[in-house]
């Protein structure tokens, strides 16, 4: 397929892109700094690098991508600044905001004044969608919580769901991804390689993960069959709470994992952001089995005993 990937530079768009292009797709990837971000030959035949701000208005009158996107069978829209990496001031908040919102606004609006519109649009949200709860089960049927992240993903979806009619759309609402390289275990292991690790906050909190190779042929089959179509929670079958993820990771790595993190400290350094660590959600999705989706590692063990830590 003729592939248009917006926002797919990052921590999820390195094993995507990498997928796509072993499977013989056709990628024009659009970011700001597409080839300092991913690691590809640029002079593959198969992969074409736009450099363009996709948070701008200017982007979209660029005559190259509005070509590229007439010529799209399908658009990925993964775009939107990390959610738990800065102190949430109301300066950040509104970056994590807008880089999500204009993006797709100004996707949308070219998609409904190009000459052809793509087949599919695959775009992300959140399972911060559902807001926290210490002990509800949510799946695709529940209702949007009522915080920042809540709101936000509820606008995101609200808008991708203004898509051209003839394109099939699908939502992911994604956990917590699970790779070395980046996410929230990149930011663990070292802890936990020193002996130092332990669960955050008072431990109890749900997490609800998936391992990035799972999440990436999410992506790839919801591409190609057409029952893919509306919202699904990208997570595992098994999620844990915070102290059964510490566990498992120091049994991992042969360390102890009994050094519990404050969640003052981590306030201190992230503010408000703090909360989607600290308060967590058991999320799981009906909708992958009526898909008939097979997870490779559907089990946190599985998942880790996969991971090069």
């Amino acid at each position: 397929m003729r592939l248009l990937l917006i926002g797919c530079t990052g921590f999820i768009g390195r094993e995507l892109i990498d997928r796509f292009s072993r499977s013989g797709h056709e990628l024009i990837i659009v970011s700001r700094n597409a080839a300092k971000s991913i690691d590809i030959d640029s002079s593959s035949e198969n992969i074409r690098l736009l450099q363009l701000d996709p948070g701008t208005k200017e982007c979209w009158e660029n005559e190259s991508l509005l070509k590229a996107l007439a010529h799209s069978e399908g658009v990925i829209n993964l775009a939107g600044e990390p959610i738990a990496e800065k102190r949430w001031t109301e300066e950040h908040l509104a970056i994590i905001q807008q880089s999500r919102l204009k993006t797709t606004e100004y996707l949308l609006e070219a998609m409904k004044l190009s000459k052809a519109t793509p087949k599919v649009m695959i775009n992300g949200s959140a399972i911060g969608f559902y807001g926290t709860s210490a002990n509800e089960l949510f799946t695709e049927k529940s209702k949007a919580g009522n915080d920042f992240l809540a709101k936000l993903c509820k606008d995101w979806e609200g808008l991708a769901s203004t898509k051209p009619e003839k394109t099939r759309l699908v939502i992911f609402r994604i956990g917590i991804v699970l790779e070395q390289d980046g996410g929230a275990l990149k930011k663990m292991l070292p802890i936990f390689k020193a002996g130092l690790g332990g669960p955050i906050g008072t431990g109890q909190q749900w997490m609800s993960w998936i391992h990035r190779k799972d999440l990436c042929s999410m992506i790839e089959e919801s591409l190609k069959n057409p029952n893919w179509s509306g919202v699904f929670n990208a997570t595992s079958p098994e999620p844990v709470r915070m102290s059964e993820f510490a566990a498992a990771l120091g049994k991992r790595l042969g360390r102890p994992s009994l050094l519990q993190v404050p969640g003052p400290i981590l306030k201190l350094l992230l503010g408000d952001g703090a909360k989607v660590v600290l308060e967590g959600q058991k999320v799981i999705s009906g909708r992958l089995k009526e898909v008939g989706f097979k997870f490779n590692y559907p089990t946190l063990s599985e998942a880790l005993k996969e991971i090069k830590i």
